[in-house]
């Protein structure tokens, strides 16, 4: 359990109508392999002791007291197994037959919870033998001298992992306008477990998916569904077995139908935790519910789950295309209702022939379209410096005519070497000032254009280098409103790349695919024989290292030792552990340190789940102390 993961297990193994041992026998065989596989959490399908499929054996008593034997020595036989059991079973009290989840841990009997909603319509029958469940805790009497809970309203929480907190419903609880799960989730739950039989019909697996995964995300827990399959009777309708793992939303395992297939996953209770800390609409509620205690036993959970080294880029191509398609739109509508408050006109872009700049003209030419307004009124500048190569200045204009914006060219070299001669600059020197020098120039010609012509500078800046402080302070840093804000350098190339699938331009299609093969660069030292001599990812290390980072300790706020451990699976024969060490150890002290430059940001568009604006997402002090970030990074090496 380590990190805040709990391997969950929903098993339905294949059972006898109305045989409650061989059942039994059943239900331990894959308890013990889910046992050997690791898993905490279990969880098996409603009624499963017995079989959901009864129908009125289940007024005979001594199937009734068969199932509770049998369940008695589940307990006993499970009694060495390190896990959380949940089982179905019906169960009689006060002279009424309940449909029920026992819970079970080492042993013991933890609790009994019933059913709330029972569905009496269409193939479905079972308020003909069952009564509903009481929501308030009981006490049932199993036996002579052992008494236990029973009710909808409990928790389950671990001593030995406090964030997990477990509670039950049963199949068609789900299904309902108002679900139990809603209750368990406000009392503290974060691990939903549902005992199931949902009989299939063409479409079903559709919806119930669907509901499984949305009930997840509605609630940010982990759900684990393990419904009835092979065994059940088929007299009139057929049980597929389909069971499903979720977590806030995201579907982490799925059973393949009519195969009694048992799947496990690893839910990160951490990450609901911080998910329901950071949402203020989530309010705790948790009065009448009875909590339970459980231990586990502490130990290291092998990760099988699917890490993404690229969290913020969709990994299929046509829900990649979908989101960048969304971004462009969102990065277009700011900008167009900025220019139209300010009854602006016109744009002044600084194009470098590299990535960020080339998105912001794409984005700037897209408002003026959605505006009318004619893209020659957009002024697209470019700078040649002392670091300009041949290749990104011809990028550059060439991109600059193709899409139809007014081309500016002002050199820099002599305005800088005048103003390194007014400091005493040596130019020779290639320290920050002299680079610094050059982007401050940049964006003063910038502001003055826009001054000249009533326009406004668009910023070009991506998040990933706001992250890193990797911009000039008042150079290109600064800007009137700034499209790429809260777009991260991983998520710029797939912009671009979409944009040159999808124009239909054949020479713009070129020169934005040529672009993209540039090396990223600020360009601001001297080439060597002609090519970019500085390449920004050898000096502060590969981005899509630092937008993982970025991702884990913005978006859910996780620990440097767990998010190297993701990395380490995610770039898992890409990249080194010690390359990732060392990557992350500039991440955090340079994310530390550049706060100041975050703090003054020009306004621009949010456009995914993680920004950096301080006026919204990223509320933090300049001067905190990253101490014990770092002091934690060190401990990894």
């Amino acid at each position: 359990m380590e990190h805040g993961y709990v391997k969950v297990a929903a098993l339905s193994p294949k059972i006898r109508v109305a045989d409650p041992k061989y059942n039994a026998q059943a239900i331990l065989s894959q308890a013990l392999e889910a046992a050997d596989q690791g898993a905490g959490v279990m969880v098996f399908p409603e009624l499963c002791i017995t079989g959901y499929s009864c129908g009125d054996l289940f007024l005979q008593e001594l199937l009734l007291e068969e199932a509770k034997e049998q369940l008695f020595l589940i307990a006993q036989q499970t009694a060495q197994t390190d896990a959380l059991l949940c089982l179905g079973l019906p169960l009689e009290y006060n002279g009424k037959l309940y449909n029920t989840a026992a819970v079970l841990c080492k042993g013991q009997i933890l609790g009994i919870v019933p059913k709330i909603f029972l569905p009496n319509h269409a193939e479905f029958y079972e308020a003909r033998h069952f009564a509903k469940g009481m929501w308030d805790t009981v006490s049932v009497s199993l036996r002579p001298g052992l008494s236990v809970p029973m009710g909808a309203k409990q928790i389950f929480s671990c001593t030995s992992m406090p964030q997990l907190q477990v509670a039950v419903e049963l199949c068609e609880d789900v299904w309902a306008p108002n679900p139990p799960s809603i209750g368990h989730a406000l009392a503290g739950a974060d691990l939903i477990l549902n005992l199931s039989a949902s009989d299939e019909v063409t479409g079903k697996d559709t919806y119930r998916r669907s509901l499984i995964a949305g009930q997840s995300a509605r609630l940010l827990c982990g759900y684990v569904y393990a419904s009835a399959s092979d065994g059940e009777s088929t007299q009139d309708v057929v049980y597929s077995g389909h069971s499903l793992i979720a977590e806030n939303g995201i579907l982490l395992k799925e059973s393949e139908r009519f195969h009694n297939e048992p799947i496990y996953a690893e839910i990160d209770v951490q990450k609901m935790v911080s998910e329901r800390r950071r949402m203020s609409t989530f309010v705790p509620e948790a009065e009448g519910y009875t909590v339970t205690p459980f231990s586990l036993p502490k130990k290291h959970v092998e990760l099988t789950r699917f890490v993404d080294p690229t969290p913020f880029v969709p990994d299929q191509k046509t829900e990649r295309d979908k989101r960048c398609e969304e971004i462009l739109a969102i990065q277009a509508m700011g900008l167009k209702k900025r220019l139209e408050h300010t009854n602006c006109g016109r744009a002044v872009v600084g194009i470098s022939g590299g990535l960020d700049s080339t998105l912001a003209l794409l984005v700037t030419v897209r408002a003026f379209d959605l505006l009318g307004l004619a893209r020659g009124q957009v002024t697209a500048v470019t700078m040649p410096g002392f670091g300009t190569t041949d290749r990104t200045y011809e990028n550059a204009v060439q991109l600059v005519c193709c899409l139809g914006a007014q081309l500016t060219e002002i050199s820099i070299r002599d305005a800088v070497s005048r103003h390194f001669a007014d400091i005493g600059q040596d130019p020779d020197v290639h320290d920050v000032t002299y680079e610094n020098s050059q982007a401050r120039e940049r964006t003063q010609i910038l502001m003055d254009l826009a001054n000249q012509s009533n326009a406004m500078v668009i910023g070009t800046g991506d998040m990933s280098e706001l992250a890193l402080g990797w911009a000039t302070y008042n150079g290109d840093h600064m800007s009137m409103y700034g499209v790429n804000a809260s777009v991260p350098k991983t998520l710029v190339r797939h912009l671009v790349r979409y944009y040159a699938d999808t124009c239909q331009d054949k020479k713009l299609a070129e020169i934005l695919l040529d672009i993209l093969d540039t090396p990223v660069s600020p360009e601001l030292l001297p080439p060597e024989e002609g090519k970019i001599s500085q390449k920004t990812e050898d000096i502060v290390g590969p981005y899509e290292l630092h937008d993982f980072f970025l991702y884990y300790i913005l978006r859910f706020g996780f620990a440097p030792d767990k998010i190297y451990r993701l990395a380490g699976i995610a770039f898992y024969g890409v990249y080194e552990d010690a390359v990732i060490l060392r990557w992350m150890k500039v991440f955090y002290r340079r994310f530390f340190s550049q706060q100041f430059k975050r703090s003054c940001l020009p306004d621009g568009p949010k456009v995914g789940s993680v920004a950096v604006s301080p006026r919204g997402d990223l509320r933090m002090p300049s001067d905190a102390c990253a101490r014990i970030w770092l002091d934690e990074v060190e401990k990894l090496s």
